[in-house]
C-alpha cells in the first residue's frame, strides 16, 4: 500500500510525487505535503503590533507612514485594509488599500481594528 496523501480537492487514491510536489492524475490539483489546510492550521500564529492575534478576514489600520518601494506613494498612518490575508514570509499580509492597491505588509506595522 502507498503512503502517499491523498488528494484535499476530489480525495483521489492515485496521488504521486514530482519532485517536492504531490499530485493528482485525477483532478490535476498540485499541493505541498506542509502546504495550508483550508482551516489555516498550518500557517503560524500572527501578531500585530499590540500583540493581538490577526486572522484572514480581519481589518488593519497602519501605525506607521510606510513608503512604498519604488514608488513615491507612501500609506500614511491610520489607512485602513479591509478583509485581509495571512500569507508566510517576511510580509505577511497582503490587502488592498483604496487609492493604492495590493499590498502586502508586515504585521509589525499594523494594528486590528
Amino acid at each position: 500500500m502507498s503512503d502517499l496523501p491523498v488528494c484535499p480537492e476530489c480525495n483521489g487514491t492515485y496521488t504521486y510525487q514530482d519532485r517536492e510536489l504531490y499530485v493528482c492524475p485525477e483532478c490535476g490539483h498540485e499541493w505541498q505535503d506542509n502546504q495550508e489546510r483550508p482551516d489555516g492550521s498550518a500557517l503560524p500564529e500572527v501578531r500585530d503590533a499590540h500583540g493581538n492575534v490577526l486572522q484572514d478576514g480581519d481589518s488593519i489600520s497602519v501605525i506607521k507612514d510606510l513608503k512604498i518601494k519604488g514608488s513615491s506613494t507612501v500609506v500614511k498612518v491610520g489607512t485602513k485594509a479591509k478583509n485581509i490575508r495571512l500569507t508566510e514570509g517576511d510580509h505577511n499580509i497582503d490587502c488592498k488599500i483604496d487609492g493604492t492597491g495590493a499590498l502586502q505588509l508586515k504585521s509589525e506595522f499594523v494594528k486590528k481594528v
